[in-house]
């Protein structure tokens, strides 16, 4: 992600209430950079957190995936729902109803990645790929190998 976006990731990582555990690995590696207790990270702005989680180049998967989960869920929830939308799936603001959502065929899915890659910038489209790919490979497995997956 470029150093922008991932300020803005991690902004929206901060206020994730659903976050915690991943919260207190960032609050490590941040407190472990600047050399401050963790307790101390978490009394910093979270200006100051984001711009100092973005820094870092070496955070776990699962850091890395509640990333790209906090940024869609605060930036991206209208391409999200556009693309939900192109394959059927019942959502509420871009989120899955269905706890355990049918794995959309080929057809559907070339489909609705193709109105979304005609609609939204192509890093973009990327990158929410991605993250479906990351969170359920086995419901958004169709991605795999797509052009629409490259990010440059």
């Amino acid at each position: 992600m470029p150093p922008d976006l991932r300020v803005s990731a991690a902004g929206a990582f901060w206020a994730d209430e659903q976050a915690a555990l991943e919260q207190a690995e960032a609050a490590a590696l941040i407190a472990r950079q600047i050399k401050f207790r963790p307790k101390s990270v978490y009394a910093l702005s979270v200006d100051r957190k984001a711009r100092h989680l973005a820094g870092i180049t070496q955070i776990s998967d699962l850091l890395a995936a509640r990333l790209l989960i906090s940024y869609h869920l605060e930036h991206k929830r209208p391409m999200m729902g556009a693309f939900l939308d192109a394959l059927g799936i019942a959502h509420e603001d871009g989120l899955i109803k269905d706890e355990s959502p049918k794995t959309p065929d080929a057809e559907t899915l070339d489909n609705g990645v193709k109105t979304l890659a005609a609609a939204y910038p192509k890093a973009d489209v990327a990158r929410y790929f991605w993250a479906l790919l990351w969170q359920d490979s086995d419901t958004w497995g169709g991605l795999k190998g797509r052009p629409e997956l490259a990010l440059e």
